[in-house]
């Protein structure tokens, strides 16, 4: 009997002993780090793989139009004028596209400098903003 209870038990420890390797393991997988530092010169994880695809060359306009662009200029958020909108479009266009570029360059009103995207080369918001011209007269 006391053989039983004594292969019974170390059972009971082995699965414990896995369970309990596996709540570490989950525990280790939420408290890990967000992020690291990586500085200049240096080989690090999703920076080095961030760096090889901007490297990868200039994305064309209506795709930095889709990853930057169109939440304000689909939406008309802070006034930016929706893509397509002739009517609100066409002032704009008048002022030339010097003004245009320098505008979405350098920011204007409420939008910021590059529409916020400070990895967008500016040949990528300038073919953004060929982009939407091109589609709003």
């Amino acid at each position: 009997m006391k053989r039983v209870l004594a292969v019974v038990l170390l059972g009971f420890g082995i699965t414990a002993g896995a369970v309990m390797a596996s709540v570490d393991d989950e525990i280790r997988a939420r408290i890990q780090p967000v992020g690291e530092v990586c500085l200049q010169g240096e080989e690090c994880g999703e920076a080095a793989a961030a760096t090889q695809t901007a490297s990868a060359g200039p994305r064309s306009g209506s795709e930095v139009y889709n990853a930057v662009c169109m939440a304000c200029h689909t939406t008309g958020a802070a006034g930016a004028p929706v893509i397509g909108d002739s009517a609100a479009w066409a002032p704009r266009i008048a002022q030339g596209m010097e003004t245009l570029f320098n505008h979405s360059l350098n920011g204007f009103n409420a939008m910021p400098a590059k529409g916020g995207c400070a990895s967008c080369a500016d040949e990528e918001i300038t073919a953004a903003v060929e982009h939407m011209v091109a589609e709003s007269q």
